[in-house]
């Protein structure tokens, strides 16, 4: 039977950078204000930090047992207004609301949504669409789609093989080539589109239109398991910066909550009186769309592939540092942005002033054609 999709679910665990790539599919899709969102909350905090590597579901009980026999007036402190993802209610309520508002179409991503969604997949088979971004690790048939980015099948690559001991093949994974069910990106989902930037141009005109040309945008992330650096790369690129600034109009630096004190503090002391820099103090509002649609370059930090691949959407020039320090799938990332054309390892010989082109990335807009196709070989269609 033919039938309408009029309604998303996002399940988010947490992270920005996963709720996010959630968010870009939705509005790709045009159900940005048709959606409800819900979270995983996986405990934080004291002996939970140590926790991890459990199942979500198993963390959560062993935390309520702690809070009830130690600190029980902490679990009604730690509610908020946002929504327990319960597979049970979130497939009841779609089965129940079938007839009436159509089918469901559920967006999640992150390790510790996989539990929930295929949850809500098995119980409501027939009324709801599941989409995992990230590459869950096994059992793909579990989800109607699987977004995951090409890095994430760097184990299946010649040169992945050759990293993986020989006793370690099988536990590695992904172990097999993409499913039939699987689509691939270079990088992230993300919310910027021309719509996005437009809007972003307008809402920061009186701000950064009157900057001096060309405006180079900075964005630091923070060091991670397989792109670690510290206060070695910010005097690198404080150096480089320095360099590059006869041939700046004006240079827009940011940091991330990932930032190391140690690294934002050698930038503020470096450019903190200059004229031409200005270092966005982590205060609201968040200048970030306004520098994706002004910006005429960007240098950004290797670790950071949501940065990256947003600012590689705008198809203006992308220099990164610290690519060199990138390992495993992360390197084979640059790597392909690299080959690419899209980004350029930032030396501070660059001339600023110099532009260069590249066809943008279009990773959201095409996942989101990727989904329109298969909920049509399901019969089901979005509403306009």
């Amino acid at each position: 039977m033919h039938r309408t999709i009029k309604r998303a679910i996002i399940i988010g665990n947490g992270f920005a950078g996963a709720e996010n790539q959630c968010y870009g599919l939705i509005r790709a899709l045009g159900l940005s204000h048709r959606h409800s969102f819900y979270r995983v909350r996986r405990p934080k905090n004291g002996i939970n930090k140590w926790l991890n590597w459990l199942p979500v579901s198993i963390h959560q009980k062993l935390d309520r047992l702690r809070l009830k026999l130690f600190d029980p007036q902490s679990i009604v402190s730690e509610q908020s207004g946002i929504l327990e993802a319960d597979a049970e209610l979130i497939a009841a309520n779609a089965r129940e609301t079938f007839e009436k508002d159509g089918p469901v179409l559920v967006v999640a991503s992150g390790r510790d949504t996989i539990s929930v969604a295929s949850s809500i997949k098995r119980l409501a088979p027939d009324h709801v669409f599941t989409i995992q971004i990230q590459h869950p690790r096994s059992h793909l048939s579990r989800f109607d789609l699987v977004i995951s980015p090409l890095h994430d099948y760097y184990p299946q690559t010649p040169e992945g093989k050759k990293q993986i001991p020989w006793f370690l093949h099988g536990w590695i994974t992904p172990r097999q080539p993409p499913r039939r069910n699987v689509v691939l990106t270079l990088g992230a989902l993300h919310q910027v589109d021309s719509d996005a930037l437009r809007c972003a141009a307008s809402a920061w005109h009186a701000e950064l239109a009157s900057l001096c040309k060309p405006v180079l945008v900075v964005n630091i992330g923070g060091p991670i398991r397989h792109c670690r650096y510290g206060a070695d790369l910010a005097r690198q690129l404080a150096a480089s910066l320095r360099s590059v600034l006869p041939t700046c109009g004006s240079i827009r630096i940011s940091f991330s909550r990932r930032t190391p004190q140690q690294v934002s503090e050698i930038l503020v002391r470096e450019f903190h009186n200059h004229p031409r820099v200005y270092i966005w103090d982590g205060q609201d509002p968040n200048p970030h769309m306004g520098h994706l649609a002004w910006a005429d370059a960007f240098v950004i930090t290797a670790d950071s592939v949501s940065m990256l691949s947003e600012a590689c959407s705008t198809g203006k020039p992308v220099y990164v540092i610290g690519a060199e320090r990138c390992t495993w799938k992360f390197a084979y990332f640059q790597k392909c942005l690299q080959e690419r054309g899209m980004v350029r390892p930032f030396t501070g010989d660059e001339n600023i002033a110099e532009t260069w082109t590249y066809p943008p990335l279009q990773d959201t807009t095409e996942a989101a054609e990727h989904v329109i196709r298969a909920l049509a070989k399901r019969g089901w269609n979005l509403q306009p």
